[in-house]
């Protein structure tokens, strides 16, 4: 490094400083690419681990933590996975079923649960898209969005004691990721329904690596963890899932709010359990 470092200058001071200007293109390209604010910033927004804000970095660093989504939304699957693993070795599996389901709505503080109640009560209120915005400004939650919230988990803790065991932990880490993935994929889509907010920034520093990225983290897993026929099921569904609910969010308000993507990232976490529960009842897996 040294040695070319050197050559640079040399090259530099005599006849072509081109070579100077493309080696600090490179440095700034690498030291982009090892950057790993944007992931701890994620791992700070979407969970309550308790990740210094110092690790975090500065406001550019949040605009680019929608491409680590994904990633963040595995590693709480993988906790969970290795929760129940725990669970149901020490207690029945509807038990057990409970106590993963307050974990599942805990790790995230209930961040996706809010957006949802919210969400319910401003797209069932038969209001035009700006009473709508205002309905979810409102902390206070409706009877709709207390019956979203019933109904959300009611579906998910019948889903998991439902699950078959030879894929229960498969599938507890594909419902966070797939929920997590969906996210960065909305925002970039799908216009900001309001002129700023909580999540406006999701929708600043859109390239186009992050749905391939969001894609492909959870095709991935989805393959190796449950076989091609049920992977690609569960893909299918997400996929379809979330571009439902973007194109529902769309005719409703114009675009996403951070409640609406709270919304979807809980009903698409309920795809991949529900794709196994019914290829299990019908025999297919």
């Amino acid at each position: 490094m040294r040695t070319i470092r050197a050559k640079c200058l040399r090259d530099n001071r005599g006849h072509n400083p081109a070579i100077l200007e493309v080696i600090n293109i490179t440095s700034e390209e690498a030291k982009q690419a090892m950057d790993i604010k944007p992931f701890f910033s994620a791992l700070r927004f979407l969970t309550i681990l308790p990740v210094p804000e110092s690790w975090c970095g500065d406001a550019n660093s949040f605009h680019k933590s929608p491409n680590w989504y994904p990633l963040v939304g595995l590693m709480i699957g993988l906790l969970l996975a290795l929760l129940d693993l725990f669970l149901c070795w020490l207690l029945p599996v509807s038990v057990a079923s409970v106590l993963l389901l307050l974990a599942m709505i805990a790790i995230s503080g209930a961040l996706h649960m809010d957006g949802l109640a919210d969400s319910a009560d401003a797209w069932f209120s038969s209001r035009g898209p700006e009473q709508m915005l205002e309905i979810m400004k409102d902390s206070r939650s409706g009877p709709m969005g207390v019956v979203a919230i019933t109904i959300v988990l009611l579906l998910k803790l019948m889903l998991l004691i439902a699950l078959p065991e030879a894929w229960r932990w498969q599938i507890i880490v594909l419902m966070p990721l797939a929920g997590r993935c969906v996210l960065p994929v909305l925002s970039s889509q799908l216009p900001y329904a309001r002129t700023h907010g909580t999540a406006a920034f999701t929708n600043e520093d859109f390239n186009c690596s992050r749905v391939s990225i969001a894609f492909a983290t959870l095709l991935i897993p989805a393959l190796v963890l449950s076989g091609w026929t049920s992977g690609l099921i569960i893909v299918s569904s997400v996929c379809f899932g979330g571009w439902l609910l973007g194109a529902y969010s769309r005719r409703k308000i114009g675009g996403f709010t951070g409640d609406t993507l709270g919304a979807t990232c809980e009903l698409v976490e309920l795809l991949p359990a529900l794709c196994t529960v019914i290829l299990a009842h019908r025999g297919i897996i």
